[in-house]
């Protein structure tokens, strides 16, 4: 399925590197005026050599008052994707404050962030627009050592929930893509050792891990005026993890 985004303004959050670059770069291929945010300006000055024309913008996002100031600095979007995410894993019961307030302000607090600047646009414009948010599986299932991934994830889920239905009457869809491990540089580093990965394989039935092209292609989709009625899901992207 082609996509066409021709006239449509796209922010892509976490778009230095993974799924978040592979995104911003098939928006800039479906023709979207994109605009990549990322805290690494290398990152950024690589990606916008790829894409001619692309805008980027550094900046952390777990920075709550800059964030809000630069993203509402970039006016109108008539795409979102929340991409950005971090993890520090460790066992519930040593897990540090620090720690967790990490992960929660990039998981969490900058999602919520980031769409409430960019749904604010979209509701003034009265055109409507589409968001979608990268979860992961990790929402619906606990993982041993991610006391504070697992449940960013789980509030990411709830909070599109609310937007799909605070946001669907004013023209905005808001739904998740739920992966299970991913392919990118880090996941094959962290997977690559056939002891570790060999037991999740095996409760995949499709036997193997996502590509990150399997994910821009749900993202697409969801952005897309294919998926018109499509609002309030988790799309769930894990070769069936999820039915064992």
């Amino acid at each position: 399925m082609a996509f066409c985004f021709q006239g449509k303004r796209a922010l892509v959050t976490g778009a230095g590197k993974g799924i978040g670059r592979d995104i911003a770069k098939a928006l800039h291929k479906g023709k979207a005026n994109v605009v990549a945010v990322s805290r690494s300006q290398a990152d950024l000055d690589s990606l916008k050599a790829e894409c001619p024309g692309l805008e980027a913008v550094a900046q952390d996002l777990s920075e709550w008052k800059k964030t809000k100031e630069a993203i509402g600095k970039l006016g109108h979007f008539d795409l979102l994707v929340n991409n950005a995410g971090v993890s520090r894993c460790g066992p519930f019961l040593d897990f540090m404050e620090e720690d967790l307030d990490y992960v929660f302000d990039t998981n969490f607090k900058s999602v919520f962030n980031v769409s409430q600047v960019v749904s604010h646009a979209m509701v003034d414009k009265g055109t409507g627009g589409s968001i979608v948010h990268i979860s992961s599986t990790a929402a619906k299932a606990g993982l041993a050592d991610h006391a504070a991934y697992c449940p960013t994830k789980a509030a990411v889920d709830s909070l599109m929930q609310v937007m799909a239905v605070e946001l669907g009457p004013k023209k905005i869809r808001v739904n998740c893509v739920n992966p299970t491990v991913v392919m990118t540089k880090m996941g094959r580093e962290a997977w690559s050792d056939p002891v570790k990965a060999g037991p999740l394989l095996s409760r995949i039935p499709l036997g193997k891990f996502v590509e990150i092209e399997d994910v821009t292609n749900a993202v697409l989709f969801l952005l897309s005026d294919q998926a018109a009625m499509v609002n309030g899901t988790t799309l769930v992207v894990d070769g069936g993890l999820l039915c064992n």
